[in-house]
């Protein structure tokens, strides 16, 4: 071959790969990725959302999508009939006058309904306020009360329970009042001049009796809380860039972190008229996390508590005799790593406490149980195999029956479908209400004989539909998704993929996400949403236009973008989630490059030579840590608000899965310890008011890598909380993708 021909070779492999380079990270690409929200907007007319069932009746009010935009409808399952819920158009007038906004008939701004027949008002929240609308005139008024709940609702999330002096606790035959007067416990007929009669008198500023007290159902007893109180944790965040000023502001937060004290309760019983004490003893609820308010049973037989033990490892619930002081405990869940108390627990009380439905992991997988209330002892397991109670929607005292959601149970489904049931307390009968293969999501009628029923998947098209909650037999067909147009568009279906995991044996189920432009001769880097916290399950399950997070839009710029739940994470075995335990670090990694690894095989055009990864708040921990851990994999990761080391962030999260008391794991588990190890390329980003991660636990991994001679991005957003980074935030982890995996200096912004 002579040397014209091989260089004419060489400048056309050179120019072709170049091209093929250039067709992903461009403007254009930028420009369809910031379009497409718009374009694929009103594109899926029958998408149903917000059911709610109207009183006591058997009609459904619900939103639906339409070409034009978006229409509130009744549905009588009665008649068989929908209808328009109200006028939009006059609806639309009115709430513009109201609100000073101009409001689109078509696209009403409605949220948070509820829908009076009888009072004939529909109540709802637009524009950050409450309001009613009359629905015999028309007429919309601001709804005061709403609006104040609206806003009350905006407090800091980390606000504790504190205990107070000044409240005031009145008997339930109105006779009594019981308060704290020098840190004890007084009570004072309301009529008459009785003197206040003292029942305590070991209460001091240090071990005080809490105002917060509950009278016995009879009015002849009084529990209450003596508290020891703890020190509380101060948060420091510094607002750089105030609106209404030019100097920095200083912000503080109560955030209890891992290790620091907690206050510990002791329950004491008052029998008014015998003036006699009793507390529960010490050792029988020491050092706890939490111990639940005192809840009397009806007929004032005795009061019980929840008892969470610090570290997670025995939850109980004991039960304090009215006339003898004596306690026991009725039930005791303990586990070898922890109990799921935030995210499984579940109790009710049968006939006053002649018996108590539970939630349990005992046998692997969570499960309800039947308990005599009287003895303490299981009566039965009510549901039972490999797959979990995810809700329990009702109890029904008389006929005996449970209705719950749960996921597994159907062979052949993703694991994590929810579907509904029925069952008998005895474990007998058990009858699936829904059965088709797709996520439901059920709204059930006052007196659950009926539901509302919206199921679909990632990769099927929304159903709603109302259901006879006895047989589960469909009533009514109300709407059928049609995806036509939004396909038309040129939009993608994403992939549910299931490959096995890091044991060769257990499923991990996922999503692909490919590009609108999505072509199978290219070779696209991979970008994977990570997000392992162990309070759940995150991979999308129903439908959804846009798959959230950024995903979609991230791929628009030429990407293959992936999510995946890896061991570790909620809502599977007891054994798939105890993968956590003490070892966030983890994040379920080695199933994550498992499953890539599969799907590159399946598919050539994923090409894992090039990986990123991102996410934020423990997605954050993940998405740094995959470079830490795992560089031989991952090369380039966004972390956002990153709660790097368990021992900054907030003590419920972390001592749930990282444990207590505090040990060498948490070093083990930490950014921070591990920064030195950094390979690839990192972006972290930050808001300096962040009160659900400290922001500190970013600030002290840029610490680290400074002493540790690592080169990596920063990007400290002021004025912002706990986020990805906001618009902004977005743009420079697009960018940084398209730069360091595609090879592309991005376009000019």
């Amino acid at each position: 071959m002579n040397r014209s021909i091989l260089s004419l070779i060489v400048f056309l492999t050179v120019a072709l790969s170049g091209s093929n380079v250039l067709a992903q990270g461009t403007k254009e690409d930028y420009n369809r990725a910031n379009n497409l929200r718009e374009l694929i907007k009103g594109k899926t007319p029958g998408l149903t959302s917000n059911p709610i069932w109207i009183d006591s009746t058997h009609q459904a009010f619900y939103c639906v999508t339409t070409e034009k935009g978006k229409q509130f409808v009744i549905a009588d399952c009665s008649q068989q009939k929908k209808r328009p819920a109200f006028d939009h158009q006059q609806l639309a007038q009115q709430l513009s006058a109201s609100s000073g906004v101009q409001v689109d008939a078509e696209n009403l701004p409605l949220t948070q309904f509820s829908y009076s027949i009888e009072r004939k008002r529909l109540t709802f929240a637009a524009y950050e306020k409450g309001w009613d609308l009359d629905l015999s005139s028309g007429k919309v008024e601001e709804n005061k009360e709403f609006t104040a709940r609206l806003q009350n609702g905006r407090g800091y999330w980390g606000k504790r329970f504190k205990g107070t002096q000044d409240r005031k606790t009145f008997s339930p035959d109105s006779q009594w009042v019981a308060y704290i007067k020098n840190y004890n416990v007084y009570i004072q007929r309301r009529k008459g001049n009785d003197k206040e009669v003292q029942l305590s008198f070991d209460g001091s500023a240090g071990e005080y009796y809490d105002a917060w007290m509950a009278w016995s159902p009879d009015s002849k007893k009084l529990a209450a809380m003596k508290v020891r109180k703890n020190e509380d944790h101060t948060l420091y965040l510094i607002e750089s860039s105030p609106d209404e000023q030019l100097q920095p502001k200083l912000q503080t937060r109560d955030y209890l972190k891992p290790g620091d004290a907690l206050p510990q309760r002791t329950p004491t019983l008052f029998i008014v008229e015998e003036k006699k004490v009793m507390a529960m003893p010490a050792s029988l609820v020491e050092n706890q996390y939490d111990l639940s308010f005192p809840a009397w049973r009806k007929d004032s037989r005795s009061f019980t508590v929840e008892y969470n033990q610090r570290g997670h490892q025995r939850y109980q619930i004991i039960e304090m005799d009215a006339q003898t002081g004596v306690a026991r405990v009725l039930v005791n869940e303990q586990s070898k790593t922890f109990i799921d108390y935030s995210g499984k627990k579940y109790r009710y009380d049968v006939a006053d406490g002649k018996e108590i439905i539970w939630t349990s992991e005992r046998d692997g997988w969570n499960h309800l149980y039947l308990y005599d209330g009287l003895s303490g002892k299981i009566k039965n397991q009510i549901t039972k195999g490999e797959w979990v109670v995810r809700k329990v929607v009702h109890v029904d005292e008389k006929t005996r029956q449970i209705i719950f959601a749960a996921s597994g149970r159907e062979k052949g489904q993703d694991p994590y479908l929810i579907q509904y049931y029925r069952i008998n307390f005895d474990g007998t009968e058990l009858k699936a209400l829904t059965n088709e293969n797709a996520n439901h999501d059920a709204s059930f009628s006052p007196d659950h004989n009926l539901l509302v029923d919206q199921y679909s998947r990632v990769d099927l098209a929304p159903v709603t539909c109302i259901r006879d909650a006895v047989t589960g037999k469909v009533l009514m067909d109300l709407e059928r998704a049609d995806i036509r147009p939004l396909i038309a568009t040129g939009w993608k279906m994403p992939e549910v993929f299931t490959s096995k995991g890091r044991d060769g044996e257990t499923d991990i189920w996922g999503i692909i996400v490919r590009p609108t432009n999505f072509d199978p001769d290219k070779r696209y880097p991979v970008i994977e949403y990570i997000y392992a916290g162990p309070h759940s399950s995150f991979v999308p399950k129903s439908f959804q236009t846009l798959v959230p997070y950024g995903a979609q839009e991230l791929a628009e710029l030429g990407f293959i973008v992936v999510q995946i739940d890896g061991m570790g994470t909620s809502n599977r075995s007891k054994a798939f989630h105890d993968v956590c335990w003490k070892n966030l670090k983890d994040a379920g990694f080695p199933d994550r490059i498992a499953w890539m690894r599969a799907a590159a095989k399946k598919y050539p055009y994923l090409d894992l030579s090039r990986v990123g990864v991102y996410g934020t708040s423990a997605g954050g921990q993940s998405s740094a840590g995959a470079l830490l851990f795992h560089p031989e994999f991952y090369k380039v990761a966004v972390s956002s608000c990153g709660c790097h080391d368990n021992r900054m962030d907030k003590m419920w999260w972390n001592e749930q899965w990282m444990g207590y008391p505090i040990g060498p794991h948490y070093a083990e588990s930490s950014n921070v310890e591990n920064a030195y190890r950094l390979q690839g390329k990192l972006m972290l980003i930050v808001g300096e008011l962040d009160d659900n991660v400290d922001p500190s636990s970013t600030l002290q991994v840029v610490n680290a890598l400074i002493k540790a001679n690592k080169n990596f991005d920063f990007l400290m957003v002021p004025g912002m909380g706990h986020s990805s980074g906001g618009d902004f935030g977005e743009h420079k982890r697009r960018d940084y993708f398209v730069k360091h995996l595609l090879g592309v200096e991005p376009p000019a912004w």
